[in-house]
């Protein structure tokens, strides 16, 4: 469809630097300029996110307490974590479970929801109800959520399923393994829409409408063929932040697990990669092997950031 290039066209604009007489981008002085109001960023950037994952990296690969100076061990903490840790194992598949479907779940429903409301009149009321969840800790909903999991007959949902003549004993919700990380999923998905939510919103806010208008002249019929071929191509920027948001909190969840089920939680049911790190930095002090903990996490992470750049970032 001649709409559908257009859209595409549309979103691989990008913003031209316009020469100055004499052939150059920029005197030396807008140049210094620049420099200048860069640096305090650069400098800050550096002290506070390059320098703690240079350290990191360091100190994985040695035996640090916090006391003793570092004592260099290579490799051993990566072969201790892959093959002598079999908690590391445990806490490596129940992220990887968490992550996979509170991720792609929460990520696509804030969409969907954006995209159902944005023609509506109260979606400023609409925003706001789904972002404010996403703005409190998650200590907060854990202790929140945590009455309605309670797991005696007094819990807002044991209470409901007895008396709705489902079950006839309640639910251990917060000690039974098989339920612990479920119920987690579920609270990360619902606190996890609000950011989503905002920043899909904007991005619907802000197609081009000359460009849908044509769409319906070319022959786009449906919502779901306007969806695919205009609005979706227009949206690469925002899809893309959502999907680093997403990313970051599913792998990085600890403070929900925790308020919701305690630490470490029952049969280690919903033992994560951020709670094993908690346990060697701040319980048993042994940060070079928290550190290699860190790491692979950061390894994951960026993975992931990358695998979703290459999906939402335009090829030409």
């Amino acid at each position: 469809m001649a709409t559908a290039t257009l859209a595409k066209e549309a979103s691989k604009k990008r913003v031209r630097t316009k020469k100055i007489k004499g052939g150059g981008v920029s005197s030396k002085k807008d140049v210094a300029t620049a420099i200048l109001f860069f640096l305090p960023f650069f400098v800050l950037f550096c002290i506070f996110t390059i320098g703690p994952v240079v350290n990191s990296f360091y100190y994985s690969l040695t035996n640090f307490d916090l006391i003793q100076k570092p004592d260099w061990v290579g490799l051993d903490n990566y072969q201790g974590l892959f093959l002598d840790d079999e908690l590391f194992m445990t806490a490596f598949k129940n992220t990887l479970y968490f992550a996979l479907i509170s991720g792609p779940v929460g990520y696509i429903m804030s969409f969907i929801m954006a995209w159902v409301l944005n023609d509506l009149k109260g979606r400023t009321a609409f925003a706001l109800a789904f972002y404010a969840p996403s703005i409190t800790s998650g200590t907060a909903m854990g202790v929140v959520w945590g009455y309605f999991f309670s797991p005696d007959r007094y819990g807002l949902i044991n209470n409901t399923l007895i008396n709705m003549g489902i079950i006839s004993s309640p639910i251990l919700w917060t000690s039974d393994a098989s339920t612990i990380l479920p119920c987690c999923i579920f609270i990360q998905i619902w606190m996890s829409m609000g950011t989503g939510f905002l920043v899909f919103m904007a991005g619907l806010q802000n197609q081009d409408r000359e460009l849908i208008e044509a769409g319906s002249l070319d022959g786009i019929k449906s919502r779901f063929q306007e969806l695919f071929y205009i609005v979706l191509p227009q949206m690469k920027p925002q899809l893309l932040f959502g999907a680093i948001n997403t990313i970051s909190s599913s792998f990085g969840v600890f403070s929900i697990i925790q308020s919701f089920a305690g630490f470490p939680t029952p049969n280690y049911a919903g033992h994560t990669l951020v709670a094993h790190l908690y346990d060697y930095a701040f319980v048993k002090f042994e940060m070079g092997y928290a550190s290699a903990i860190a790491v692979v996490l950061f390894v994951i992470t960026f993975a992931a950031g990358k695998l979703c750049m290459w999906m939402l970032t335009d090829k030409d």
